[in-house]
């Protein structure tokens, strides 16, 4: 198990996106923009039930996440490791998100729509730039 050092915690505390890796049923990886946070369980991010990558992760759990910052893309954050899918907490990890990125809740809430927080447990952090 790796950790997130505390240059790599601050740095994805920052509201950049971040691009998810999961992998499809035929082995073929699937990528997605996605907002993440940190905390003390590490990073994480928000989906909805039956998204691509909530359906990829239930089959395979392996996936990769990678936040680069906008002003110097040789600055960046990448964490895999075995994703953790929860659905308690889901609509209020995706109201944190949204105020994260957009400074208010989630304005995009589908009727019946169920979230899910997907937790990526560091397995590898590979980082480059945070030094200055």
């Amino acid at each position: 198990m790796a950790t997130l050092d505390e240059k790599q915690r601050e740095f994805l505390a920052n509201p950049y996106y971040a691009v998810v890796s999961t992998v499809r049923d035929d082995g073929s990886v699937h990528n997605t923009v996605v907002w993440v946070d940190v905390d003390d369980e590490g990073l994480w991010f928000n989906t909805s039930i039956d998204r691509a990558k909530e359906r990829h992760l239930r089959k395979n759990p392996n996936v990769s996440i990678m936040v680069v910052d906008p002003a110097n893309p040789y600055k960046w954050v990448s964490v895999s490791g075995t994703a953790e899918l929860r659905t308690e907490g889901g609509d209020a990890g995706i109201d944190h998100l949204s105020n994260k990125y957009l400074g208010k809740d989630y304005p995009y809430r589908q009727p019946g729509e169920v979230r899910v927080t997907v937790r990526i447990p560091a397995e590898r952090v590979e980082a480059t730039g945070l030094d200055g």
